[in-house]
């Protein structure tokens, strides 16, 4: 059973996870066989039975749950960071809290083809995906253990991917990551100070100038954030108010599903398909709902690497100017 121990001194959470839970799988590198599989991916149609039972699945007509006719496939991790089954037995040890690692690990599998990445899915996959992301937190709010799920990507080695099959994970967990804590105040703060949300404020701010843009529709505004941790960030974010990933609509997504799909081949044919993480942040299970903050898609390539000086003080050394990136990122060809 993996273990959630506190900091005592800055309140952070950490996940101790021993036994066989954390193993991982090496990443492939474009390895096929003749009809596009990757070699041994349990992620390929026809490997379903080397996976976990899927939970959801979006297929053909008259095919089977656990078997090929899929386009996206929910499974849970076979490894998981954190196990559903059990109690969270919160105690104390000394100064030091613990609890169980309580809480869910699954995985997204978005496309059947193996060779697929965001910028060659079709908008109706990604769209489902999406779908898939809304479907899944709505079923593990109902978990009264959980407060919190975040849906990631981690795309090649240097973001930490351990499988080259098109994926994305979620985690549920009974605790407030730290960071949406600080964040989710900060805009709560600032809502009480200005009596409006600084994302709507942002928005505002970044369709007057445009120099940070990159990519936009009735519904979603890509941008480089004014202060970006790393070259070429990207946030994508919804233009009208919305507090929780899981109120969007399927029409939404159907919009977010054009901006995503343009900002990745913007970063492709930029970058030469940068390797990178992606985060949704949203609004905490118990503040669903509210005037001060703001659903939002993080997309951040991995091409510098955090040293010492970012981990010991938390400030990190951007070398390109999101003005720069934003720019860059706006001539390239797609």
């Amino acid at each position: 059973m993996p273990e959630l121990r506190r900091d005592p001194v800055d309140g952070r959470w950490v996940i101790i996870s021993t036994g066989p839970h954390k193993r991982r799988v090496d990443f492939h590198t474009n390895k096929y066989d003749e009809k596009g599989r990757g070699k041994g991916c349990p992620f390929c149609p026809g490997s379903e039975s080397l996976t976990p039972g899927e939970i959801l699945a979006f297929r053909d007509p008259g095919t089977a749950p656990d078997s090929p006719g899929w386009r996206v496939r929910v499974i849970p991790n076979k490894f998981p960071a954190l196990m559903v089954e059990g109690e969270l037995n919160r105690e104390g040890v000394g100064y030091y809290d613990k609890m169980n690692g309580i809480g869910a690990h699954e995985i997204i599998i978005e496309s059947p083809r193996h060779e697929d990445v965001h910028a060659s899915l079709s908008l109706k996959q990604l769209e489902e995906v999406f779908t898939a992301y809304r479907e899944r937190i709505i079923d593990l709010h109902r978990d009264e253990r959980f407060k919190y799920v975040m849906v990631f990507k981690n795309y090649g080695e240097a973001a930490g991917a351990g499988m080259e099959h098109p994926h994305s994970q979620l985690i549920a967990i009974p605790i407030l990551p730290k960071h949406i804590i600080e964040e989710t105040n900060g805009a709560k703060e600032y809502y009480g100070y200005k009596e409006r949300c600084i994302f709507c404020d942002i928005i505002q701010q970044e369709l007057e100038q445009e120099n940070r843009t990159i990519a936009r529709n009735d519904e979603f505004l890509a941008i480089c954030p004014w202060a970006p941790k790393f070259p070429f960030e990207i946030w994508i974010l919804p233009r009208h108010h919305d507090s929780s990933y899981e109120d969007s609509s399927s029409e939404q997504f159907a919009q977010l599903a054009q901006v995503v799909s343009e900002v990745h081949k913007r970063l492709d044919a930029a970058l030469d398909r940068p390797h990178y993480n992606a985060v949704i942040h949203t609004s905490p299970f118990e503040i669903q709902h509210n005037d001060y903050y703001h659903w939002h898609m993080e997309i951040m390539p991995r091409i510098t690497r955090v040293a010492g000086f970012e981990y010991g003080t938390g400030f990190y050394i951007n070398p390109v100017s999101p003005e720069e990136a934003a720019e860059f990122l706006r001539k390239a060809e797609v």
